[in-house]
């Protein structure tokens, strides 16, 4: 609590120190107030009046998709971080010098000197504001000339424009170009990988695995039930070709060379005739003997016939494997018999056969089904290169029908929707800121001027000066005088008379504080009432002669006798307050020139005034005098 009454004590204490630094100064400062404040005037008045002309973008940007599709085209702008403002990004597009220097060279813009303006000074004179919640970006130009300010706006804002479509027709234009160099590279590629998906096709004999491997185990077990209906077969027939071979005694390999000579028209004559011959032999040999001529010549015929039967069996045989004739002579059951044979060999021989195919085909659909994982892998790893070339390639050939749709469209990011006029009325903004710039520097000037003169002054100014730097009571507070005592013309001063405040205005503030002193002066020792007061200073005019005449009337006023002796021999004063002459006074009683009741005059009721006298040479030399310390 006590820390904050100081803190407000502090406060007061400084705004009233500031009150009376600017009461004190305030001519100073005034003058150097309006001094700036004038200058400004003047200078502001001396300006050429400026011209402002304005116009308007429209800034926008199209998202990727749309951009390419007139048809969902949105315009809105998308910053490229959280932090970045697309309307800020675009305004220091449009204040870049490039787009300055083409504005000066089209306009042909010349400075002062009837040189060609600076990029930079142009960008000086140029204002871009973006109007809140809106992507609309104003742009002004301020210039002497009004036609030249429209002028400038216009064509910065035209060259902006054609720079935003380039700049997108050349991102479009590159993205083409780099499209169309990759084209056939993934034109390659698709072709590259149909190859080898084509040839592992064909090398591995694939139609579609998926229903290949569908049909394997339906196709493995009509193989399986094949072999073991070929197996039951081949069983059955074996068993019957045994049973033929032991009914006619011969084998398969027999009964096939024998049929085949039974089928010749030759070996038959031939054998017919040997039966005939051995027949006819056997009838004669039954009549005659051996050595019969006749039996001679059959058996000789007989030993020809068999030759003969043998040559010829050998011809179609191609061997030298012998028949016998009597199987060359069997019946017709035999015959039969023979056939059913060989027809059960014959069956047989196939049905082995249908086994090793029927096997081997069962072997090679189990290694087929064994591999057809392995090959669905390396299938479907071909065809998702493949469909992945051919995405690539179907995105890239949209991708450049969409790049040359958007450049033939010449959309840009930002279009003017409202072009400068020619200003008709001068801009007063720039003259009520020089004004006011110049108002604040003339009361900031004014502030500097009391501070430099507060601080150059190393006078004590206020009662709590002179309480921190002696350290005395404070007994009383004369404000000063208003009014001064005019003399006449003979005996006017370098310092004007101050009025008797006491007597002349009893009821003023002044009278009271005067009456305050004296009353404070009374009760400051009751034991040893004061009989002599000095009233003294340092330095001259500080108002020690007021202070004593007031104090000494405003004593008297109480009924007591005052005697005012005016002890100042450089400047006296006393007797112009008092309007006495000073022909007499204390420098004349020091000296022995004249008694001092003489020189005393009583200026009203109980007030006695001792004038000064004559101003001595020396005033200090007075002070040694003995009439001095008697006095």
């Amino acid at each position: 609590m006590e820390s904050r009454v100081e803190s407000r004590e502090a406060v007061d204490i400084n705004l009233q120190n500031l009150q009376l630094a600017i009461k004190r100064r305030w001519l100073a400062a005034a003058g150097v107030f309006g001094f700036v404040l004038g200058l400004s005037t003047i200078v502001t008045l001396l300006q050429a009046p400026l011209y402002q002309a304005e116009g308007k973008l429209l800034l926008k940007k199209p998202s990727e998709t749309s951009s390419l599709n007139p048809e969902k085209y949105e315009p809105r702008l998308e910053p490229l971080s959280a932090e970045s403002n697309p309307v800020s990004t675009e305004s220091e597009i449009v204040s870049s010098i490039p787009l300055a220097q083409k504005t000066i060279a089209a306009l042909t813009l010349k400075d002062e000197e009837g040189k060609p303006l600076k990029p930079t000074a142009l960008i000086s004179q140029l204002t871009l504001k973006n109007i809140p919640a809106t992507d609309v970006l104003q742009v002004a130009y301020e210039s002497k000339d009004p036609q030249e300010a429209a002028a400038v706006v216009n064509k910065l804002m035209s060259a902006y424009v054609d720079y935003n479509i380039q700049s997108n027709r050349a991102e479009a234009s590159a993205a083409e170009d780099f499209i169309v160099k990759q084209l056939p590279q993934t034109e390659s590629t698709v072709r590259a990988s149909e190859a080898s998906l084509r040839r592992f096709k064909e090398r591995h004999q694939i139609v579609s695995l998926e229903h290949e491997a569908i049909s394997a185990v339906e196709v493995l077990k009509e193989l399986q039930d094949q072999i073991t209906l070929a197996e039951a077969a081949l069983v059955q027939t074996q068993g019957r070709a045994t049973k033929l071979q032991k009914e006619i005694a011969l084998t398969s390999q027999d009964v096939v060379p024998i049929n085949s000579l039974k089928e010749s028209p030759g070996i038959q004559k031939t054998l017919a005739e040997l039966q005939r011959v051995e027949g006819d032999l056997v009838v004669l040999q039954t009549r005659f003997e051996d050595t019969y001529p006749e039996v001679q010549k059959l058996k000789q015929k007989r030993n020809a016939l068999k030759q003969l039967l043998e040559g010829r069996i050998g011809q179609m045989l191609g061997n030298s494997k012998q028949v016998s004739n009597r199987n060359l002579e069997a019946g017709e059951l035999q015959q039969k018999l023979a056939e059913d044979l060989v027809r059960a060999e014959v069956e047989r021989l196939s049905l082995s056969n249908r086994l090793k195919f029927l096997a081997q085909a069962r072997t090679n659909y189990r290694q087929r089904a064994t591999v057809l994982p392995q090959l669905e892998q390396q299938q479907r790893e071909l065809e998702r290169q493949v469909r992945a070339a051919q995405a690539t390639y179907e995105l890239m050939l949209k991708k450049l029908q969409e790049l040359r749709v958007e450049q033939n469209r010449n959309i840009g990011n930002a279009s003017i929707i409202e072009t400068a006029l020619v200003p008709e009325t001068p801009l007063l903004g720039k003259r009520v800121m020089t004004l006011g710039l110049g108002g604040i520097a003339a009361i900031l000037l004014a502030i500097a001027t009391i501070t430099l003169l507060e601080l150059s002054d190393a006078s004590i100014k206020t009662l709590r000066e002179i309480k921190q730097l002696f350290g005395y009571t404070l007994i009383g507070s004369i404000p000063q005088l208003g009014k001064f005592i005019k003399l006449k013309p003979e005996r006017q001063q370098d310092c004007p008379v101050p009025e008797l405040a006491v007597r002349n205005s009893p009821r003023s503030l002044t009278a009271e504080a005067y009456r305050m002193l004296q009353a404070n002066l009374r009760f400051l020792n009751l034991d040893r009432p004061l009989k002599a007061v000095v009233v003294t200073s340092s330095v001259p005019k500080e108002g020690k002669s007021t202070v004593c005449a007031n104090l000494a009337v405003a004593i008297a006023q109480l009924g007591r006798r005052v005697l005012l002796i005016d002890a100042d021999l450089r400047s006296p004063i006393q007797h112009h307050i008092w309007q006495q002459t000073n022909v007499e006074g204390l420098s004349h009683v020091l000296v022995g020139g004249t008694d001092f009741q003489a020189a005393v005059e009583q200026v009203m009721p109980n007030l006695h005034v001792l004038t000064a006298g004559v101003v001595p040479p020396n005033p200090m030399a007075l002070g040694d005098l003995q009439e001095t310390k008697y006095l």
